[in-house]
């Protein structure tokens, strides 16, 4: 029996509407631009470059960070041939849930499923976390009053909550402003440096073997992958793209290359800036808390109105982060729900602003369910909430997408009838993602505890959730599939 008429009986042969309770399903025009932005505001450009490149920089290969982003943009764009392969025969908006039902069947599309949520909820809490430090940070700074990270953390909650609840394309006019501002502000830096040849004038020493392979290559494009969160929620829009089959793919791939080349050029750039020479130890003392790579570089080169502009921009590329996996989060319930996987009332779609607010309710109350428990634990904002979460997010997404490869795999495997002529595309490059998505997760598990910040036993315990998930969603679903 073939997977797609295994996973019908698995499901029922009822329709995605006849479970969710109603008709109505999620409607929209997004086109390639507007998913663009919200994929690039989940990855949050700018906390990247200021949080992600610093570690690559200071704990990986020093001058030699920028081939991480490199190697990550390769390892992405091959597992990006298979998922834009696979797209047109994906019926249902959900991404790595979809894909994984339709490849391997229903039962570890279930499991897969849970693990994309703790992922998706476990790097939201994570930044509400930052951008509460941040804020408070923010206020230390420019001597204002010392207020306790949850506050700021809860305002911005409540701002993503009523917008996540309203129609999408709000969402991504807040989003992409966001975006366009922060992205121009870091490009105006890095043609400034550029301009004027950094520190030491123009060099391409970082991607010289003899620099590149010093220090850990690995824990780079470890850092270097993390930054990628969220790209493959181009296809959670699906019901709401214009034209899915066109829109998704190339909404993915120039999600990728401009991600990639933003985060390659932007490390470089703070590499001259700073000097081959001197950068790895400007990225250990921001490790160290002596330092601001990131605004220190700013000030340098952009002066005091540049860094406080980077500052505030900052802050706004948190915001922008939360919102999207706000969105990418109720729509992954929102399709489980109407696999009747969850409570059927998820499925909804609101009348006028045909978005799914039930399920934005519910991500909403969970978000704030989890930053109540961490207050009261009063944990720290940046390493214990930020760092942790972050951790357990990273190891999520690499299942993921390993997961998601050798779901393209199987799924034509058993159409070869889809093959002929698209070797390449079905077979070749999927095969290379899953190779180097499982070096990738190699380096995940090997470098745990340096992601994390916690001791072993900690660091066991939050790479045991992601696990967890699979295996409980694995049971709750289908037997058969």
């Amino acid at each position: 029996m073939k997977r797609d008429e295994v996973t019908r009986q698995s499901y029922g042969s009822a329709g995605v509407a006849d479970i969710a309770g109603g008709s109505k399903s999620l409607q929209g025009n997004l086109g390639v631009g507007a998913i663009v932005f919200m994929v690039l505001a989940a990855a949050a450009p700018l906390t990247v470059i200021g949080g992600n490149v610093p570690l690559a920089i200071g704990l990986g290969n020093g001058a030699g960070a920028p081939v991480g982003f490199v190697v990550a943009v390769a390892v992405l764009l091959l597992f990006s041939v298979g998922f834009v392969a696979m797209t047109p025969y994906v019926r249902d908006a959900g991404a790595f849930f979809s894909y994984v039902t339709e490849g391997l069947g229903a039962r570890l599309g279930t499991g897969i499923a849970a693990v994309a949520l703790v992922a998706y909820t476990a790097i939201q809490v994570g930044i509400y976390g930052y951008l509460g430090w941040a804020m408070n940070d923010t206020m230390r700074i420019y001597n204002g009053p010392n207020i306790p990270w949850p506050v700021w953390s809860f305002l911005a909650w409540a701002l993503v909550a009523w917008l996540g609840y309203r129609n999408i394309h709000l969402s991504a006019k807040v989003l992409g402003l966001a975006l366009v501002l922060e992205v121009l502000i870091v490009v105006v830096m890095d043609l400034v440096i550029f301009g004027s040849g950094g520190n030491d004038g123009i060099n391409v020493q970082s991607f010289s073997p003899a620099v590149f392979t010093s220090g850990s290559l690995g824990i780079a494009v470890l850092f270097s992958m993390t930054g990628f969160i969220g790209f493959e929620s181009t296809a959670i829009f699906r019901d709401e793209a214009r034209d899915p089959a066109v829109t998704i793919p190339r909404a993915t791939y120039v999600s990728v290359l401009l991600i990639g080349s933003f985060y390659a050029l932007s490390t470089w750039a703070l590499v001259l800036g700073s000097g081959v020479d001197n950068v790895r130890g400007a990225a250990e003392a921001t490790l160290a808390g002596e330092a601001n790579l990131l605004l220190d570089q700013s000030q340098l080169w952009l002066g005091k109105i540049g860094q406080d502009c980077v500052n505030v921009l900052l802050l706004t590329s948190l915001l922008a982060c939360v919102l999207s996996f706000h969105n990418v989060i109720a729509r992954y319930q929102h399709a489980l729900a109407r696999k009747g996987l969850l409570w059927a009332r998820l499925g909804a779609v609101h009348d006028t602003h045909a978005s799914p607010h039930a399920s934005s309710l519910v991500q909403s109350a969970t978000a704030a369910v989890i930053i109540a428990i961490f207050a009261l634990l009063q944990l720290d904002p940046l390493v214990e909430v930020f760092g942790s979460m972050a951790g357990v997010a990273t190891l999520g997404m690499i299942i993921l997408m390993l997961t998601t490869s050798l779901s393209v795999l199987g799924f034509f495997r058993e159409r070869p009838d889809l093959v002929k002529g698209r070797v390449w595309q079905t077979r070749i490059a999927p095969t290379l993602a899953s190779i180097g998505l499982a070096g990738c997760l190699w380096l995940v598990i090997s470098n745990f505890t340096l992601i994390t910040g916690g001791s072993l036993g900690i660091s066991i315990a939050l790479a045991a959730i992601p696990v967890a998930a699979l295996a409980l969603g694995w049971l709750r679903g289908p037997q058969r599939g």
